[in-house]
């Protein structure tokens, strides 16, 4: 440690991406990541690696090069099948201090999100926790500020040579956006929730032609502080809201009867196939549960289909859903920023306008 202590940041090189797999199957985030960490490395004039750990896991390594890896580190031992913080640590802490990369991304899912702290502190360097944006290029980040926020972007302001990765997440309860670096310290560490990257297109010629390097750990039961004895699944029904082709998300506009708001969107899901969203007022009221909320620091959705009954569209939920192919927006206010990016509005009470939409779904026969 007392060597990687006095490293130099223009010894690091490279991308990584912490490759999760369970039960053998790679995470839908991967490929998110990938194809974000190929943007990037494009931007840097370097590589990117992906970083596969479990027992009798190669077999994955080629899809992964099919979204933009370079290069596969595959990590196997019996000790790495199920996942515990001190295997999973010990490993990426030890290739990482071997190898040097600039910037690691791991999804911010149950498992990024307890590995991800750990290696940042076992490896002195810093942490940005659910990044839904990454640049490291200045330019890019200050188009992507002009769009985002009222700040000013004039060049003169900033330095456009540096290459720091600038990661932006959500702060003060979603209310605010900020954006951290990471200066002095090397890897450059985030976790990014998913859904929020975009995936690029699988090319199979790169998948065939991506490089996998097989490495033994290190690794042996005393370094393992906690024994998987069984893995139970819990039979808790959750909603796709990422996989959904429809989603019909529900707003504070149901206040005047949650109930009813709720079973009318539900019904229109049900009509068109789709699943249920809310925004995140109405999760914090209680009214639905959080797996349903649709925005910056929910899930954000790319469907066919978005339909938003009852939301005023704060900056922090339309950030959510924006890049869904179609925005239908029904609210009675006729100054809801919602209108902005809706391809189509309804001006109407909700309570008197879903029914309506509901038949004519069923007339149709959407579904």
């Amino acid at each position: 440690m007392a060597d990687y202590d006095c490293r130099k940041i223009e010894d690091f090189k490279g991308v990584w991406v912490f490759c999760e797999q369970r039960n053998g199957k790679l995470m839908s985030t991967d490929f998110e990541l990938i194809s974000e960490a190929r943007k990037l490395a494009d931007d840097l004039g370097t590589e990117v690696s992906g970083l596969l750990l479990g027992d009798q896991v190669a077999g994955l390594a080629k899809e992964l090069g099919g979204y933009g890896a370079d290069t596969v580190l595959v990590c196997e031992s019996p000790f790495l099948k199920h996942y515990t913080t001190d295997a999973y640590t010990k490993v990426i802490c030890d290739t990482v201090m071997e190898r040097k990369p600039e910037i690691i991304l791991l999804g911010a899912t149950s498992i990024g999100r307890d590995l991800g702290p750990r290696c940042a502190a076992r490896l002195h360097t810093g942490l940005t926790a659910d990044c839904t944006n990454l640049n490291v290029d200045t330019a890019k980040y200050l188009d992507f500020l002009s769009k985002n926020s009222t700040i000013s972007t004039d060049p003169a302001k900033y330095d456009m040579t540096t290459t720091n990765l600038k990661m932006t997440r959500p702060a003060f309860g979603g209310h605010l956006m900020a954006t951290i670096v990471c200066p002095r310290f090397r890897p450059q560490m985030s976790t990014v929730r998913p859904g929020v990257m975009g995936k690029a297109e699988f090319n199979a010629k790169k998948a065939e032609a991506v490089k996998i390097e097989k490495i033994t750990p290190v690794l042996e039961a005393q370094d393992i502080h906690i024994k998987v004895i069984d893995v139970v699944k819990a039979a808790k029904e959750m909603v796709d809201l990422l996989g959904a082709k429809i989603v019909v998300s529900v707003g504070h506009g149901i206040s005047k009867d949650v109930k009813k708001g709720i079973a009318l969107a539900e019904e229109l899901a049900r009509a068109m196939g789709g699943v249920v969203g809310a925004s995140r007022a109405v999760v914090d009221s209680g009214w639905i549960s959080e797996d349903h909320q649709v925005g910056q620091t929910g899930k954000t959705v790319h469907p066919q289909i978005y339909i938003a009954l009852g939301i005023s569209g704060s900056i922090q939920h339309k950030a959510g859903m924006q890049d869904s192919e179609c925005i239908i927006a029904v609210n009675i206010n006729e100054a809801a920023p919602i209108f902005e990016v809706a391809d189509y509005g309804i001006c109407g009470d909700l309570f008197s306008v879903v029914p309506f939409m509901i038949e004519e779904a069923k007339r149709l026969k959407i579904v």
